[in-house]
C-alpha cells in the first residue's frame, strides 16, 4: 500500500537517470562495450566511422514530471558531482532514481549518497531495475516502483491516478554524429510520441512486456487515432517537426487506430513521417500503398530465426517483405537473436546467414538472454541453467549468461561478433543501405497522386542531394581496396543519383565527398585509440518555485 506524501502536490521532487560516464569501464558497472548509444551499441557497432552515433532521452522520468503537479526537476545524464551538488544545493522532499538492470551499480550508489547528503528526503527508484529479484535488498530506498511511474507517483502525490495523460515535448533523438561529423539539430530534428508501453505479443525474452505486466499487457496512452493525431499535431507545433519515432512496440497491430490516424492525416493534408516498431504478421494486414500514405517513413522488426515458434512471425515470408518494404521507400531494422535453444555451432551460421540475406537497412543481433523479471529467466532459474554473471554484464552484447546446451558464453561473443562483422562485409554501411532505400522511395513516389506522400519524399530527397551525395563517394573510396563488392555498388547507386538529381548533386559529391573521407578516417583513428563519446548532463524544472 501506498501511503501519500505529507506534502501532497508541494512535495519537491527531484527525479534522475544514473550518472555517466557510461562507456568506459568502471567500478559501478559501466563497460565501454556497452556504452548510452541505441545504434552504435547494438546495430552499427561494427561499421566503424560508418556507425550512427546518437543519444536519447530518459523519456519514462520526462512523462512522470509532466504528469504531475508538484515542483518537479529532471535530471538527465547527470555525473557524480553534479547528482551531489543538485541534492545539496536544492531541498528536495523526494529523490527518484530510474536505472536499467545493468547500471543497478549506480543506482547503489546514488542511494547511498542521497542517504548521506539529503538525509531528509524520501528516495525512490524505479525503472527495469526494479525488476531484479531481491532488489530491495541490494538498494537502500523507501520504495521499489514496478511498471507505470506515472500512477505511481499520483498515488503518492495524493493525486489521481487515472486523469488523462499529458504528453511532453520529446525528442527522438540528439547529438548525431556521422562519419566523424556532428549533425545539426535543425536537421536532424524528429519528436518521441509514446503511443503505449507493454507488448500484446508477450515473448518470453522481452522485458518490457514482462515489466508493464506480461503478454497481452498494454497501456496505451493514446487509445484512438484521434487522440494519436492531436498529440503529434501538438508536436508538430510547438517543435516544427513532421518526423515521429512512435514508441508502441507493435504500432501496426492496432489497425484501427492507424487507420483513423490515416484518415486524419488526409483530412488536413499532414505530410508526416512515422518510425515504428511493428510484427511481420501485424505488416501483413495491410497494403505497402496503406503503410506509405500512413507516413511510414521506417520500421523496427523482429527476424528471428525462421525455426523459432515466435508467433509474430507467423505465416510471413520475411525475406520477401523485407525486400517489398524497401522497394517502397520504407527503411528496415531488423532484430535477430543470437543463441535460440535449438542453436547449435554447426547450424548458427546458416541463421546468421538467413538474417543477413534479408539486406535491412540496418540490423540489430543480440543474444538470447534471459534478464531478471522476465518468464525466460523463471525458467531458466527453475532448471539450474543460469551462470554466476555480473548484472552489468546481462545485456545481450557481451555473453551468455545461462548454460547454452550447444555453444559457450566464450562462443557467444564470438558468433555475435561475426554476426555483426557478416552483415557489414556482405551489405555495406547502413548509410548506404538507407540511401539506397530512400532513393527507391522517391523514384516510386515521386509523382503519387497524393500530394502529402509527395512531399514527404521531397523532404527526404533533399537530403540525397546533398549530403548522402557527398557520403556515398567518401563511404566508395574508403571500401574500394577492402571491399570492392559493396564499393562497386555504392558507386552504381551515387551514379544513379547524379543522374536523377543532376549537376548540384555531382559537385555535392565532389566537394564534400573528400571531406567526409577525411573525417571518417580521422573518427577511426579516435576509436582505434579508445575516444567514446558521452551525453551532456540535462536539467529542466517544471512548476518550480524556489525553496
Amino acid at each position: 500500500m501506498i501511503f501519500p506524501h505529507p506534502n501532497g502536490s508541494r512535495t519537491r521532487i527531484l527525479l534522475s537517470s544514473v550518472f555517466g560516464p557510461y562507456a568506459q569501464d568502471d567500478s559501478f558497472g559501466s563497460r565501454t562495450i556497452n556504452p548510452m548509444e541505441l545504434y552504435h551499441n547494438q546495430v552499427t557497432r561494427a561499421q566503424g566511422a560508418f556507425s550512427l552515433r546518437r543519444f536519447h532521452r530518459s523519456w519514462g522520468i520526462m512523462m512522470i514530471q509532466r504528469n504531475i503537479s508538484a515542483p518537479c526537476t529532471v535530471m538527465d545524464f547527470p555525473t557524480r558531482e553534479a547528482f551531489a551538488r543538485e541534492i545539496t544545493e536544492n531541498r528536495y522532499d523526494v529523490i527518484g532514481i530510474s536505472s536499467i538492470i545493468v547500471n543497478v551499480g549506480k543506482a547503489r550508489e546514488m542511494c547511498r549518497m542521497a542517504r548521506k547528503l539529503s538525509p531528509h528526503s524520501t528516495i525512490i527508484v524505479g525503472g527495469h531495475v526494479a525488476a531484479i529479484p531481491g532488489v530491495e535488498h541490494l538498494l537502500d530506498a523507501d520504495h521499489i516502483v514496478k511498471g507505470d511511474g506515472i500512477a505511481w507517483m499520483r498515488r503518492y502525490l495524493g493525486e489521481d491516478p487515472e486523469a488523462p495523460i499529458e504528453h511532453p515535448a520529446l525528442s527522438s533523438g540528439f547529438d548525431l554524429r556521422v562519419m566523424g561529423v556532428k549533425i545539426p539539430e535543425k536537421i536532424d530534428s524528429s519528436a518521441t510520441v509514446i503511443a503505449s508501453v507493454g507488448c500484446p505479443m508477450g515473448c518470453n525474452f522481452c522485458t518490457t512486456s514482462a515489466f508493464f505486466g506480461g503478454k497481452g499487457k498494454v497501456l496505451n496512452f493514446c487509445n484512438s487515432g484521434e487522440e494519436l493525431f492531436r498529440v503529434m499535431e501538438e508536436a508538430e507545433t510547438t517543435r516544427k517537426v513532421t518526423s515521429f519515432f512512435i514508441m508502441d512496440e507493435n504500432f501496426l497491430l492496432q489497425k484501427q487506430r492507424a487507420m483513423d490516424l490515416l484518415d486524419r492525416m488526409k483530412q488536413t493534408g499532414k505530410s508526416w513521417g512515422l518510425n515504428i516498431f511493428s510484427s511481420a504478421n501485424a505488416i501483413r494486414k495491410y497494403t505497402y500503398e496503406q503503410l506509405v500514405e500512413l507516413g511510414i517513413s521506417s520500421i523496427w522488426m523482429g527476424l528471428e530465426s525462421p525455426h523459432s515458434n515466435y508467433s509474430k512471425l507467423d505465416g510471413a515470408d520475411t525475406v520477401r517483405m523485407s525486400r517489398e518494404l524497401r522497394k517502397h521507400g520504407i527503411t528496415l531494422l531488423g532484430s535477430t537473436i543470437i543463441g535460440l535453444e535449438h542453436h547449435t555451432p554447426q547450424n548458427i551460421k546458416e541463421e546468421i546467414e538467413h538474417a543477413v540475406a534479408h539486406q535491412t537497412d540496418l540490423h540489430q543481433f543480440m543474444l538470447y538472454t534471459p534478464v531478471p523479471g522476465t518468464p525466460l529467466y523463471r525458467e531458466m532459474s527453475e532448471q539450474g541453467r543460469l551462470l554466476d554473471v555480473d548484472l552489468a554484464d546481462i545485456h545481450g552484447q557481451f555473453g551468455f549468461n545461462f548454460e547454452h546446451a550447444a555453444i559457450s558464453r566464450e562462443e557467444s561473443k564470438k558468433l555475435l561478433d561475426w554476426a555483426f562483422w557478416r552483415d557489414y562485409q556482405r551489405n555495406g554501411p547502413s548509410l548506404f543501405r538507407i540511401c539506397r532505400t530512400t532513393f527507391e522511395g522517391w523514384k516510386r513516389y515521386k509523382n503519387y497522386p497524393d500530394l502529402r506522400v509527395r512531399e514527404r519524399f521531397e523532404r527526404e530527397a533533399k537530403t540525397l542531394r546533398r549530403a548522402y551525395a557527398g557520403m556515398l563517394w567518401a563511404m566508395e573510396h574508403r571500401l574500394a581496396k577492402t571491399n570492392v563488392n559493396v564499393a562497386t555498388q555504392i558507386r552504381v547507386l551515387r551514379k544513379e543519383l547524379e543522374r536523377e538529381f543532376g549537376v548540384f548533386t555531382t559537385a555535392a559529391a565532389r566537394i564534400l565527398g573528400p571531406v567526409l573521407w577525411w573525417t571518417s578516417l580521422r573518427e577511426d583513428k579516435r576509436l582505434a585509440e579508445g575516444h567514446t563519446y558521452e551525453p551532456p548532463t540535462i536539467i529542466e524544472r517544471h512548476n518550480w518555485v524556489e525553496a
